[in-house]
């Protein structure tokens, strides 16, 4: 078992896979957004426009597995359970459409934590009856470049709703800038789970900062 899930550790939830850093090298986008200090790294390398092999995601995997550890902040994998049992992940996030999270449950549970996607009341109410959930990932909460299959957007209003419904810590998702980062705290997330305002800051001190202080 890795490291123990807090909620702190939502605060500053960076998302990132080679899809997303198009002629970038994902290793060092990741450990410049350590050094910034975020608070968790989820590994989400799928996609038409993944650059990585099944063979180098693997290679990937372990190095940020090992940048994160030394770091001390958790490593999640998204959606792949293989991968991240075979890298000794500390959690794992999974989608509604992807494996079915009681399966996950059972695969896991006492060697990964879980993220789970909820994005609407229905979803969450069902997750609230489903034992070993770590957290939810609530969102689109604004329009999102960055996933395809993106549900509809929910807003701060929304979020807030899901929020006061959710028997566990929410994460906040989708199109989120740092002039949102209060706003979202102030519907009583967690914190914010980012892919485009930390892979593409041009200042990634300022906004893991503000992510963290928000």
């Amino acid at each position: 078992m890795g490291l123990t899930f807090k909620t702190t550790q939502l605060q500053a939830y960076f998302v990132c896979g080679s899809q997303d850093v198009p002629g970038r090298d994902l290793v060092m986008v990741v450990k410049n957004a350590i050094a910034a200090g975020i608070t968790a790294f989820q590994f989400r390398d799928k996609g038409a426009g993944s650059q990585l092999t099944a063979a180098q995601r693997l290679v990937t995997a372990r190095q940020l597995r090992t940048m994160c550890q030394a770091a001390q902040i958790p490593f999640i994998v998204d959606d792949d359970v293989e991968l991240a049992l075979a890298v000794a992940a500390d959690g794992i996030h999974v989608g509604q459409s992807d494996e079915q999270i009681q399966r996950v449950v059972q695969q896991v549970q006492g060697q990964l934590f879980i993220g789970y996607s909820c994005s609407n009341l229905a979803e969450i109410t069902a997750a609230n009856q489903i034992v070993g959930i770590d957290y939810y990932g609530s969102g689109p909460v604004f329009q999102t470049g960055s996933k395809a299959d993106a549900s509809p957007v929910i807003g701060l209003d929304g979020l807030t709703q899901l929020v006061a419904a959710a028997k566990r810590p929410v994460v906040a998702i989708g199109g989120i800038t740092e002039s949102q980062l209060t706003p979202i705290r102030q519907t009583g997330a967690a914190g914010s789970a980012v892919i485009s305002m930390i892979a593409q800051s041009t200042d990634l001190k300022r906004t893991v900062k503000a992510m963290r202080q928000a």
